[in-house]
């Protein structure tokens, strides 16, 4: 398998600083909830991930509070994209992947070797349409407008289409500027998935992780570079995790005859619609032209993907410890209150903690 003997002597220096941390932690003994269903905390060594990072409060949090239930596993995180994570897993080198996306067919049949991959749904955050214009902290927008907008069909903030939605506002003739990821982003694939779902005709492109190249604007890497870029930018705008914006504006989106403004609970209104994706295992499908009130439908489920087997026993226990504990009530309260995402269902944990509870050793 491609997991077999991980770079981690590599790693050391990088994960000594988390390890101090673990070693100087209280041991919270074992928690049943923390544990997503029990059992002794048998998990030790380093765990080493990568992937989307939108993720990257929430795994702060993680990455904290797996201490404290499993005093002896330190986790390591690379926020290296959706795109770079969903690659390293496949290459082997990390253990799970952090991604805003589901894997393609092709990335999975690569992936694990002759084991299989799967998704557990981990982090539910609203996908913020932000701005930088200066007097105005909110405006309305349709789903035809905000993709006329990233489209370059609407270039000023005083156009007609925006105006009318926002009677009130005093838009001033400022050129618009668009900022998106320059790298392959889950972000990315979720926000072009709800314009080509949402907003018909005004969006020609299907869902990415890159943005259409052939469309103008300025760029950045990651959540932290397009959120920089545009709080640099008057006049500029960008889609990121909201959790990460800042003290950017906000749109609030066309929904039905309602405008509705990100929340963690108009996020999980969305996810709680979602059908399960039948050629990703564990992944949703969301409905992005929802009409349903109080719906945000620019919503991002991020994935931790995992393999249902691993080499030997000692990684699949922290696989397990790490996996359980993120599902938990605790795991999803910490990553609340760290970036305000939205916590899963009762249902979409049920559903994971069985998958993850089925990881086995290889053999």
């Amino acid at each position: 398998m491609k997991f077999s003997r991980f770079y981690r002597s590599a790693a050391i220096a990088s994960v000594a600083a988390i390890a101090l941390a673990a070693c100087s932690s209280d041991d919270g003994g074992d928690s049943a909830d923390a544990n997503g269903g029990g059992g002794e905390t048998t998990a030790s060594g380093n765990l080493i991930g990568g992937g989307a990072s939108s993720q990257e409060a929430a795994m702060t949090a993680w990455t904290s509070g797996i201490t404290e239930v499993h005093p002896d596993l330190t986790v390591q995180y690379d926020p290296v994209g959706s795109g770079a994570g969903r690659e390293g897993f496949i290459a082997g080198q990390y253990t799970f992947a952090g991604s805003d996306s589901a894997m393609d067919a092709d990335e999975q049949e690569q992936a694990c070797g002759a084991a299989n991959a799967f998704h557990v749904p981990s982090y539910i955050s609203p996908v913020a349409v932000a701005f930088n214009l200066e007097g105005i902290d909110t405006l309305n927008m349709n789903p035809d407008t905000i993709a006329k907008v990233f489209a370059g069909e609407i270039s000023s903030w005083d156009d007609e289409e925006i105006a009318e939605q926002n009677p009130d506002a005093d838009l001033p003739a400022t050129d618009i500027t668009v900022v998106h990821r320059s790298d392959e982003s889950g972000t990315t694939e979720n926000f072009t998935d709800y314009l080509n779902g949402a907003a018909g005709d005004s969006w020609e492109w299907e869902a990415a992780d890159a943005f259409p190249e052939e469309l103008t604007g300025e760029s950045a890497q990651q959540t932290s570079g397009v959120v920089s870029l545009t709080s640099d930018t008057d006049g500029a705008i960008t889609y990121a995790d909201a959790s990460q914006i800042g003290d950017l504006s906000t749109v609030a989106v066309g929904v039905g005859e309602d405008y509705v403004e990100y929340s963690s609970d108009a996020a999980a209104a969305a996810v709680e619609t979602a059908e399960e994706d039948t050629e990703s295992e564990g992944a949703r499908v969301l409905d992005r032209s929802t009409e349903e009130e109080g719906v945000y439908p620019i919503v991002m489920i991020s994935y931790h993907i995992f393999c249902d087997e691993y080499d030997d026993e000692n990684m699949v226990e922290q696989v397990k410890a790490f996996g359980n504990y993120v599902i938990s009530e605790d795991g999803q309260a910490a990553a609340e209150e760290s970036a305000g995402s939205a916590p899963i269902s009762d249902t979409i944990r049920d559903e994971a903690t069985e998958r993850i509870e089925a990881i086995s050793v290889a053999g």
